[in-house]
């Protein structure tokens, strides 16, 4: 942490606990019919107490939140003791604290990949040019001779009537595949989604269906504008302990290797093998592929370091009056990035403080809890929940929706907080995976309120929509609102937040720079707090039951689901 950052929040902390001590304690909230409006418990969300929040959680003391590590524990505390100072009751049974059982394994940094055919002996450094690992929980793994297979996109799709495995078997072998998917590749609005991400293009899904097929290893070829960051962030989120939920089996079904080449890399293995890449990706992008065995052999020896351990999300609830058994739910995950492994870091700097990825949302469930704790009762039951190990593969909610506090079907609907917004106050609010559901309706209703308006996320080809914690409630079928910030700022324009976003994701994101930065603006962020407040409270006062749009692929999760309660 900078030591301009470090003064900066010292002295603002200073002030604000002068200030607090100064308050006399707050009144517990008083019975429904002699509470405030709600509108007056929206302005308990304040900047002084999300700014002193973020400070605790990103501060240097708790070392980066990484499960698993003395951060974890200072984390976990300090969220059980807010909720329960709160007086918000545990989300499951009496404790505070769902238990996720995790491994983590970490491979030993001496990890080239080795590309061998005739005449051709490549040695690729582990670092700057290749990300290696596993998710099978064993001391040792790797690829031995693996036949190295071109598929394309690696895409299975039967709804567009594209599979880029047809007529080949992978089984033992090593595929290189392409991030994301051909409708960005062709910004062609007819193919899959055109310019926006389907969950084909996401880089998880590569690795799931070379799985499927059998294959031993899998290579995505990393290009920033396709998968949305730069190489850094592969080899920054890749280096460390890797985080996985423990399974009886050890994810023995999982490949032996997973992992990420090099542009430039994936271009001299082709090349060696008698392809031009650019050639290569062209073709794929207009149609399935014929897989292309390279007449080349990869080899990559693993061996990790193993340890187990139990992560914790942590929950709280407002219990409703009138259906205390319908839940809607906040969320925000606590983990970050923990610290750099040795050698690593900027300038001496080896903590991932990650103060806007994610110590503002989870400071922003906070202040919307206590905006709540403040409110008069709810006739639905309101949840808060952090999840862990979010950073790693979204780990925390996968494990929640498997054993939910309150069942799928009687869960109403959400919003996830990953990332406020201190960009600017906004004349309008961005949905991320816009089109999805009626709670953008209600989102565009309370925004018209306040004087804004809903926009598309500027960037859909990027995958956030895939990209936190909300994707595996929508699998379970529940709508969840993904929602940041704005594109306009109401004083300096679109161009001014434009150049702000890629600054933070340029120098800041998943970065040991992610800290409190001096030109936030806070009252921006109360703004959107305010609003996810107010979503929350009108549909936690309604018989609504929001619904995905006609066409959606959650649609019939949804219905099926409801349909069980005789919604």
């Amino acid at each position: 942490m900078s030591t301009r950052t470090l003064v900066f929040i010292l002295a603002l902390a200073g002030c604000l606990a002068a200030c607090r001590e100064a308050e006399p304690p707050a009144a517990p909230p008083p019975p429904a019919s002699e509470a405030a409006p709600a509108s007056g418990a929206a302005d308990r969300i304040e900047p002084d107490g999300l700014l002193q929040r973020i400070a605790t959680l990103s501060s240097d003391e708790f070392g980066g939140r990484a499960p698993m590590s003395e951060g974890e524990r200072l984390t976990l505390n300090y969220l059980e003791t807010q909720f329960r100072e709160l007086g918000l009751e545990p989300m499951f049974g009496d404790s505070y604290r769902q238990s996720v059982p995790l491994v983590a394994l970490e491979a030993d940094p001496d990890l080239p990949l080795e590309i061998q055919g005739p005449g051709v002996q490549f040695t690729y450094a582990y670092g700057p040019e290749v990300m290696l690992g596993t998710p099978r929980v064993v001391e040792q793994t790797g690829l031995e001779g693996s036949e190295l297979v071109w598929v394309g996109y690696g895409i299975v799709a039967p709804e567009y009537g594209w599979n880029d495995y047809r007529d080949v078997d992978v089984s033992g072998k090593t595929v290189i595949v392409l991030v994301n998917d051909p409708g960005f590749a062709t910004q062609d609005p007819e193919l899959f989604n055109g310019n926006a991400m389907t969950y084909y293009g996401r880089w998880t899904y590569k690795f799931e269906e070379a799985t499927r097929q059998g294959a031993a290893g899998a290579l995505v070829v990393h290009e920033t504008d396709a998968a949305a960051y730069g190489w850094n962030v592969v080899e920054d989120s890749g280096k460390g302990p890797q985080f996985y939920l423990a399974t009886e089996d050890g994810n023995a079904e999982r490949m032996a290797v997973e992992g990420w080449i090099q542009h430039h890399v994936a271009g001299e293995i082709l090349a060696a093998a008698g392809h031009d890449l650019a050639a290569l990706e062209a073709a794929a992008a207009q149609g399935p592929v014929t897989p292309v065995p390279l007449g080349l052999k990869a080899s990559a020896r693993i061996r990790n370091s193993i340890q187990f351990a139990e992560s914790f999300n942590v929950g709280a609830i407002r219990p409703g009056t009138a259906r205390p058994e319908e839940l809607f739910i906040y969320m925000a995950h606590w983990d970050h990035l923990g610290k750099a492994p040795a050698g690593g870091g900027i300038d001496g700097d080896v903590i991932f403080n990650g103060a806007e990825d994610n110590a503002s949302g989870t400071s922003g469930l906070l202040e919307i809890a206590e905006a709540f704790a403040a409110a008069p009762d709810p006739q639905r039951t309101v949840g808060f929940l952090a999840v862990t190990a979010e950073e790693s593969g979204l780990l925390g909610s996968k494990a929640y929706v498997a054993q939910p506090a309150f069942p799928m079907q009687r869960t109403v609907a959400g919003i996830n907080m990953d990332r406020l917004n201190f960009r600017g106050k906004m004349s309008d609010v961005v949905v991320i995976g816009h089109g999805a559901s009626e709670m953008e309706d209600i989102l565009a209703a309370v925004a018209r309120e306040k004087g804004r308006t809903v926009t598309p996320e500027a960037t859909p080809e990027k995958g956030y929509y895939y990209r936190s914690d909300h994707f595996n409630f929508a699998k379970r079928g529940v709508p969840i609102l993904y929602s940041r910030g704005g594109t306009v700022d109401r004083e300096h324009g679109a161009e001014y937040v434009a150049q702000r976003n890629a600054d933070y994701t340029a120098n800041r994101y998943h970065s040991v720079k992610d800290e409190i930065q001096a030109d936030w603006d806070l009252e921006a962020a109360v703004e959107d707090l305010q609003l996810y407040f107010t979503i929350g409270w009108r549909l936690a006062n309604s018989d609504t039951w929001p619904q995905w749009y006609a066409g959606n692929e959650f649609r019939a999760i949804r219905e099926a689901s409801l349909a069980e309660t005789g919604q």
